[in-house]
């Protein structure tokens, strides 16, 4: 398969070709096949995921327990019964082309990630990291106005909207609010290190999200990278 769920341990930099490099440290995690979803019937083609991390204990939700007890009745597998693994989060990938053929998977199967090796290029979806309430200059990267001859423009958005017409602020508008905590994607990253027997990747360059959360990888269209 050339779909993975990884954990994000860290940062580090190593030594590549002569010169440091920075290096994301990602842990890929086991993974088990939930869900098969097919055009016919769900609307659109993507298969669910699993994934199994032993240290991290997660309390499913009623209807997550009702769905994996649904699958271990059909008798495709027996998730989360005495002496089963049990996963505490689900992924989803849409299958969009050719290359991720999901026609021999079966719901319960583990997967594994022999199609990733040093070299190749990924690409990386995560939740990025959460930054509060912020302002226009952090948010939007807006210029700051002058700090001296009176002005008393400093951090300010300044002007939002129009006088009597049509005397309303247009949605949409970059103004302060919650920033962070998004659905970030970051293509083309280089695996620089792959310790399979570790199951840890070294990325070349940052990933979305803080310490310990849940990344996806993928396979990029141009997986290698030319020497």
């Amino acid at each position: 398969m050339t779909i993975a769920v990884g954990k994000k341990i860290g940062m580090t930099q190593i030594e590549n070709e002569g010169s440091f490099v920075g290096v994301s440290v990602v842990e890929i995690l086991p993974l088990i096949v939930t869900q098969i979803k097919k055009e016919d019937k769900d609307g659109y083609s993507a298969i669910q995921f699993g994934v199994l991390d032993s240290n991290k204990k997660t309390k499913l939700k009623k209807p997550q327990i009702g769905h994996l007890k649904k699958i271990s009745d059909l008798g495709s597998a027996s998730l989360g019964r005495d002496g089963k693994e049990k996963p505490n989060k689900f992924r989803e990938f849409r299958i969009v082309d050719d290359k991720d053929d999901i026609s021999a998977l079966k719901v319960g199967e583990k997967i594994n990630f022999d199609n990733f090796g040093e070299g190749d290029q990924v690409d990386i979806s995560g939740m990025s990291i959460g930054r509060g309430f912020q302002g226009v200059i952090k948010r939007h990267h807006f210029h700051r106005g002058p700090k001296t001859h009176g002005s008393d423009h400093h951090r300010a958005p300044g002007s939002i909207g129009m006088c009597s017409f049509p005397a309303r602020v247009f949605k949409g508008k970059k103004l302060p609010g919650r920033d962070g905590v998004k659905n970030v994607k970051i293509k083309n990253l280089r695996i620089i290190k792959f310790y399979k027997e570790k199951s840890l990747m070294l990325l070349n360059g940052s990933v979305p999200g803080k310490k310990d959360s849940y990344i996806g990888i993928r396979l990029a269209s141009k997986a290698k990278i030319e020497a």
